[in-house]
């Protein structure tokens, strides 16, 4: 499946969709988006996971470089990973630095 990456701002939320394989090659495409939001003044970055079926270490590099450059003044929320994904963010450890939620809730986020 064809990797597809969208960002929504909306006040100080941005909200980065990920759909299909994030592999090597559509790592760069996710990365842009980050720099795109990171350039606003954001509080919170959504990550919105639950059609995105495969994660290699080039996405993790993604979400690694992404927490870097929103500062730890940004929460990021990872939303509804599948099973494959959360099982890559488990074993490299990077859950305990996002939130993890089962689903979206603006509720949870705002």
């Amino acid at each position: 499946m064809a990797f597809n990456v969208t960002l929504e701002i909306t006040d100080d939320i941005a909200k980065i969709t990920l759909s299909g394989e994030l592999d090597a090659s559509a790592a760069k495409v996710f990365q842009e988006k980050v720099e795109e939001a990171a350039k606003q003044d954001l509080t919170k970055l959504v990550l919105m996971m639950q059609d995105l079926e495969y994660m290699a270490s080039a996405g993790l590099r993604v979400l690694v470089f992404s927490k870097q450059k929103m500062g730890s003044d940004v929460d990021i929320y990872v939303v509804s990973p599948q099973e494959m994904v959360m099982d890559t963010l488990e074993k490299t450890g990077f859950h305990h630095s996002v939130i993890v939620l089962d689903k979206y809730d603006p509720a949870q986020i705002g």
